[in-house]
């Protein structure tokens, strides 16, 4: 990884791979191929597809892409040649999805996500209802780096308190996952964050630096707006918390001081220091906060009955490496308090993996240098390459039925026509964010669309509207992207 901020992490001297003897429609075949069968993969499997299922989808695709490259003279040394070269370049965006993993187990048990959902849930008031659930949803879902967590459980509170208020759950409910969707775009610990600058070849931070050009226009203006509704609607009732605040305070040492955490590593990502580091600095300060501020949880995950060296050692790793759940009195709040550490990121690595065998098999074969090439000759402009991008990332959310293959399969296949054109991957990673992540609640059959209609009670047709940040920012993308604003050129 790169300590230069202005130096692109893609693979600089590599050549495209090029096959004249490969036509258009046979470099769309495995792509054709790939998108019908992860369909019907993901109609047969739903939410559980991405347990694996999907993985080996794409590794079918690749087997696809390989037969069609057999068929046009290309060698099974060279495609597997591609499929190392592929994998070694995601190197650095694993060992870093790993930390997140590792940073988000310390920082659930020393204490520090809980505090922020505590003083978050407290900035409630009936007049700015709507806009508090956005605001309290994008702080829990940055804590957390998930938008379905946040959903699933502060979400659903959410939803209930309007509908006690007398607020449509539609319009709750929209709230609800236009923070969550916020958050899980800037978060760190996110998957999606993650994945998106791996498939362009870009860094993670200047990642997040970059999409918050067009992300923080975009929340502001659905901020702006669920304002307005607020002062629209008659309202009627108390929000109340209290519970789930007494629950908090009762289960975790909550605190001002825990905010060092977070902060420290803040500063260390605007000192510009490497990613890897930072994180792992956040993870070790947030084992030590953990013993200073929450002892009685560390001994109870590490299986002891007082805090000793051996009671630390094991709570303090198991947080880290496996699964930790805090026991909370409120239900709702142990989805919430529950990580993955190490361990939970491992689905992520291997959707990564298995789509760069699938990708480095369509580049070794020079289907995807035929298929840009194609693009490039019918895109006239940067803007058609990010509208291309875009509408991309859009029909895959709405065929694959998947966000992670929605960022996956345009990533890498529009990863050279970018460099080609002189944009860094930032440009892209960000556009990937800006209409792969979020439009995927907007649909249905996707996963995450029917996730979050089934856990929070609403039809996707009912908050759809309402859900102003999630179809808002492909709209701003493009502006962006049409007025030539903030487009990163290759140094």
């Amino acid at each position: 990884m790169s300590q230069k901020p202005n130096k692109p992490r893609y693979r600089e001297n590599e050549e495209v791979v090029e096959n004249q003897e490969l036509s258009i429609w046979e470099a769309l075949l495995p792509v054709f191929v790939l998108v019908g069968m992860l369909a019907y993969n993901v109609y047969v499997f739903g939410d559980d597809a991405l347990s694996g299922s999907n993985q080996f989808i794409l590794l079918l695709g690749g087997a696809v892409a390989a037969v069609v490259g057999f068929f046009n003279k290309v060698s099974y040394k060279q495609m597997i040649a591609e499929v190392g070269e592929n994998v070694r370049s995601t190197t650095g965006a694993l060992l870093i999805l790993l930390m997140v993993g590792a940073l988000s187990g310390t920082w659930l048990i020393s204490g520090i996500i809980p505090a922020m959902i505590y003083y978050g849930l407290q900035i409630l008031n009936p007049t700015i209802f709507l806009a508090a659930c956005v605001i309290i949803c994008a702080i829990i879902s940055i804590a957390t780096g998930s938008s379905w967590t946040t959903a699933a459980t502060v979400g659903i509170a959410l939803v209930g308190i309007g509908e006690a208020l007398g607020i449509s759950m539609g319009m709750t409910a929209g709230a609800v996952l236009s923070g969550a969707y916020f958050g899980d775009k800037l978060s760190p610990l996110s998957d999606t964050t993650n994945l998106a600058p791996a498939m362009a070849g870009g860094e993670l931070f200047s990642h997040i630096k970059y999409m918050t050009w067009t992300t923080v226009p975009t929340i502001t203006v659905t901020l702006i707006v669920f304002i307005i509704l607020g002062f629209t609607i008659d309202t009627s009732g108390v929000a109340d918390t209290e519970a789930i605040l007494q629950t908090i305070d009762g289960t975790f040492n909550i605190n001002g001081w825990l905010f060092l955490v977070p902060l420290g590593v803040i500063f260390m990502i605007v000192k510009k220091a490497p990613p890897l580091l930072a994180l792992l600095i956040g993870t070790l300060l947030g084992a030590v906060f953990a013993l200073i501020f929450q002892p009685d949880i560390v001994t109870s995950i590490g299986g002891g009955g007082h805090l000793d060296f051996e009671s630390s050692y094991k709570g303090i790793l198991n947080a880290i490496t496996i699964d930790t759940a805090i026991e909370t009195t409120d239900p709702a709040l142990n989805d919430l308090f529950s990580s993955g550490g190490m361990a939970g990121m491992l689905g992520t690595i291997w959707l990564i993996v298995c789509a760069m065998v699938f990708g480095g098999i369509m580049d070794g074969i020079g289907a995807l240098a035929r298929i840009t090439k194609s693009l490039l000759n019918m895109v006239t402009s940067d803007v058609g390459l990010f509208a291309s991008t875009g509408v991309s990332c859009v029909v895959l959310n709405g065929t694959a039925s998947d966000q992670y293959l929605a960022i996956v399969v345009p990533g890498k296949m529009f990863s050279k026509a970018y460099a080609e054109r002189g944009l860094a991957p930032e440009n892209l990673s960000r556009t990937l964010e800006d209409t792969g992540t979020v439009t995927s609640v907007l649909v249905p059959w996707n996963t995450c669309g029917a996730y979050h209609s089934g856990v929070l009670g609403v039809g996707v047709g009912e908050y759809f509207i309402y859900a102003i940040f999630n179809w808002l920012s492909p709209i701003m993308t493009m502006i962006f992207a049409a007025l030539k604003i903030k487009i990163k050129k290759l140094a």
